[in-house]
């Protein structure tokens, strides 16, 4: 069974506009240059034709893996969370322990995942090392760098 994908609205709206620019956008204009292509003559030794097919080719197994995305998206009520612990689309401001700085992170699916805005996808090691977590916990994290310790201080949407 395929596995659930669980975004915020706004993630659902990226997925959903990145799917809509592959298929009227980019399709078109990769059908443009196979047709161009096609005009210059012998396709046999058209380099520009295959490479244009191989470009459709590679665009329509995007296409058709980002449907499939969105068929197993569900949006998450966030009027509906708890805020007691960490989950999905928490916002954790967390003490790293072993360099005395705070940190906020938003807790969101791996298609939302951007850690430069502190958007860190659940099933990363920090992610799912504060899932669960409440306020005053402690969640150790292997990371590549070693074990990191982190103080939960704040839990919030």
């Amino acid at each position: 069974m395929a596995q659930i994908n669980y975004v915020s609205k706004e993630g659902m709206e990226k997925l959903q506009k990145e799917l809509h620019e592959l298929k009227f956008v980019q399709r078109p204009f990769i059908s443009k240059q196979i047709a161009d292509a096609r005009d210059k003559g012998d396709l046999s030794e058209n380099a520009e034709y295959h490479a244009a097919k191989e470009d459709q080719g590679l665009l329509e197994a995007k296409i058709a893996q980002l449907e499939d995305l969105i068929t197993r998206t569900r949006i998450i009520d966030e009027s509906k969370l708890d805020t007691s612990k960490v989950m999905m689309l928490s916002k954790v401001k967390v003490m790293n322990l072993n360099t005395k700085k705070d940190t906020v992170y938003t807790i969101v699916s791996d298609s939302e995942a951007d850690f430069k805005s502190g958007k860190i996808s659940l099933k990363s090691p920090i992610g799912a090392g504060l899932m669960g977590k409440k306020v005053g916990d402690i969640a150790e994290v292997t990371a590549p760098a070693g074990v990191i310790k982190f103080e939960i201080l704040d839990i919030s949407l």
